[in-house]
């Protein structure tokens, strides 16, 4: 079994409560069997006797969790509570286990062609995933810089680059997805591909590296390539709180470029603080401390379609933890989180990328 590759890591995990504040949603759900010792708790369970992999509550739990990894990130030891529960979807689907919500979602998403539709020549493409296209302002604000800047680009739409499935622990139907992915943008002849979405920077970063796929382009999430036009905005952003995105802090090291972004537009942190932003986000602390996840489930890209009440809950743990909900000036890294907080909060939400096209 997939489970059985990080024994060492269950066995630790199991008995360790150090990072239980960091499951979102343990934080919302307020059952035991959602924090990370628990669920490797029951996993080890699994390993003891493989009959409990069938079980209906366990396999609930798995598919609940957030994966935000913010428990690895800030693990001292490291100890991988994240890839437990991925091996653990993993054991599910080859067991043919899965959840009827999670199998209709992954026919849909197998069925989906994988190479993004590419408009236009250029240097630079810029690619619309699903979520970034339900922002209906993120790509006009990208435009809007480019224009700025004057820089010509060409766009990629639709495609499937396999995250998804990954994530839901279909890892052959994913690394199939991506190998044609990375094929269509290494035809493309750019020398930048630039995304919107943290989970597609992920997946071609990361992903792509584990399966030995060579990407062409330069692969930047939209703040790198912003920050890197050295635009001379006009306006200040002003007070606001940044909320990290789980795929660029806790996935890939705590990407430096959205608080250099935020640097260069001048955001400043309502509760005044002046020291470096970027050496930590700690001026835009949001909640009680800077270690939470307060994406609504980015991490685990589907959790929207597959648990939509779970992910009302943590929005609404994010307002909750709002000190002016009318007033407050929201900031995210990904449209996703975006789409989830406008949806069910009454907070002002903007991107990245839309706060930077404000500047202009």
């Amino acid at each position: 079994m997939n489970i059985d590759k990080f024994e060492e890591d269950i066995k630790k995990c199991r008995f360790c409560f150090m990072c239980r504040h960091l499951s979102g949603v343990a934080n919302v759900t307020f059952r035991e069997a959602d924090t990370p010792r628990v669920r490797s708790s029951m996993i080890w369970g699994v390993m003891l006797d493989k009959s409990k992999l069938a079980n209906a509550d366990f396999i609930d739990t798995i598919y609940s969790s957030d994966m935000s990894a913010a428990c690895r990130f800030h693990c001292v030891n490291k100890w991988d509570e994240n890839g437990i529960v991925l091996a653990a979807r993993r054991d599910i689907v080859e067991a043919g286990l899965v959840p009827e919500e999670v199998a209709k979602l992954a026919k849909k998403l197998v069925s989906t062609e994988a190479a993004p539709k590419i408009s236009g020549k250029g240097d630079v493409v810029y690619y619309i995933d699903a979520d970034t296209a339900s922002v209906a302002t993120e790509a006009k604000a990208f435009d809007k810089i480019a224009k700025k800047a004057k820089v010509k680009y060409a766009t990629a739409t639709a495609g499937e680059c396999g995250k998804a499935l990954k994530v839901l622990g279909y890892a052959n139907e994913a690394a199939e997805k991506l190998t044609a992915f990375v094929e269509a943008i290494n035809n493309s002849g750019a020398k930048k591909f630039v995304v919107s979405s943290p989970f597609v920077y992920d997946a071609l970063v990361n992903d792509a590296k584990e399966l030995g796929l060579k990407v062409k382009p330069a692969v930047m999430h939209v703040s790198e390539f912003v920050v890197s036009l050295k635009i001379k905005f006009a306006k200040k952003a002003g007070e606001l709180y940044y909320l990290e995105s789980d795929y660029l802090k806790n996935y890939n090291d705590n990407l430096k470029f959205p608080r250099e972004l935020l640097k260069q537009l001048k955001a400043v942190s309502p509760a005044g603080f002046t020291t470096d932003i970027l050496d930590e986000a700690i001026d835009f602390t949001f909640g009680t401390n800077n270690e939470e996840s307060y994406t609504c489930g980015e991490g685990a890209v589907v959790l929207n379609v597959i648990r939509p009440d779970l992910v009302k809950k943590m929005a609404k743990y994010v307002e909750a933890r709002a000190v002016d909900v009318k007033n407050d000036v929201i900031v995210v890294a990904s449209p996703y989180s975006k789409l989830q907080l406008s949806k069910n909060t009454k907070l002002k939400v903007s991107t990245l990328t839309e706060l930077a096209a404000s500047c202009l």
